[in-house]
C-alpha cells in the first residue's frame, strides 16, 4: 500500500499559517470529535502542531502519535512537541509510521489533510490497519467540488468533498458512519467569491481572525440546532467494524 501525501520541500504551510488563527473553529471542530476519541490517539499531517494542542487540551488522549512528513514543518511539530511526554512526534506519513507501531491506535484523526492524497482510498486502508476493532476514524475535509478554486490549488489540494463522495469513500473500506454533515454554511459565500471568483490564492490572517472571532461562535449555536444543507467543510466520524 502507498501513501501519497508528497514530503518534498514545497509544502511550506502557508493555509496552516493562516489558519492557527482560527481558535474558535478549531474548537468547534475538535468538540465535535469528543464522543468518538479515545486514548491513543493518531493525527496525520499534523503540521506545525497547532491541531495537536487543541486535541491535548480537549481530548486529553494518553498518547498522541503527530505524523508529518514534510521536511520543513516536521522541525517546527518536532521542536514544539517533543517534550511532551504525551506526544510522539515522527517524520512520516502512516505508510511510514506503521511497521514502527508498538500497538494500534483506538482513534486516527485527519484534519485538512486527506485532500491533499491523491490516494485517498489506498490512506483509508492504511487507516483501517492502523485501528483497533471498533476504533475510530475522524475527518475535517473542505466540501463541494465547485467551491474549488485558486487557493486550493495553492495549497496542494487534489479535491473537495461532498457528503455521499466521503461516506461512500470510508463505509467501502469497512467503516460504520457515526456521523458525516457539512459545516460552516456562512463560509460558502465568502471562499467562493474570494477563490472561485476573484482567483485570489491565500487566506489572509486578519480576515481569518476576524471570520473566527465574531462568525464562527455564532455559526456554531446556529448549526447545533439546524444542521446546514451545505457547507464549506464536511465532518466525518466513523468506527471501524
Amino acid at each position: 500500500m502507498t501513501n501519497n501525501l508528497d514530503p518534498a520541500s514545497a509544502y511550506f504551510g502557508r493555509d496552516l499559517e493562516a489558519m492557527s488563527f482560527a481558535k474558535n473553529y478549531h474548537r468547534w471542530v475538535v468538540d465535535t470529535f469528543r464522543p468518538y476519541a479515545g486514548k491513543r490517539l493518531i493525527e496525520v499531517g499534523a503540521g506545525s502542531g497547532n491541531f495537536t494542542e487543541f486535541l491535548l487540551d480537549t481530548l486529553a488522549p494518553s498518547e498522541v502519535v503527530a505524523l508529518e512528513p514534510s521536511e520543513n514543518m516536521f522541525p517546527l511539530l518536532n521542536e514544539r512537541w517533543v517534550q511532551n511526554p504525551a506526544v510522539r512526534p515522527f517524520r512520516g506519513c502512516l505508510a511510514e509510521w506503521l511497521p514502527h507501531a508498538r500497538e494500534k491506535a483506538d482513534t486516527i484523526c485527519y484534519v485538512n489533510v486527506i485532500e491533499h492524497i491523491e490516494d485517498d482510498g489506498g490512506e483509508m486502508d492504511l487507516a483501517r490497519e492502523a485501528l483497533v476493532p471498533g476504533g475510530h476514524l475522524l475527518i475535517f475535509v473542505p466540501a463541494l467540488a465547485w467551491l474549488f478554486g485558486t487557493a486550493d490549488k495553492a495549497f496542494g489540494h487534489f479535491r473537495r468533498y461532498s457528503r455521499k463522495g466521503l461516506s461512500d469513500l470510508v463505509t467501502a473500506r469497512g467503516f460504520e458512519i457515526r456521523q458525516c454533515h457539512y459545516m460552516d454554511v456562512a463560509g460558502v459565500l465568502p471562499w467562493w467569491i474570494s477563490f472561485v471568483l476573484l482567483r485570489r490564492k491565500t487566506l489572509s490572517p486578519g480576515m481569518v481572525r476576524i471570520y473566527d472571532r465574531f462568525v464562527v461562535p455564532l455559526m456554531r449555536r446556529v448549526e447545533k440546532v439546524i444542521t446546514p444543507p451545505l457547507g464549506k467543510n464536511l465532518l466525518l466520524a466513523a468506527r471501524k467494524v
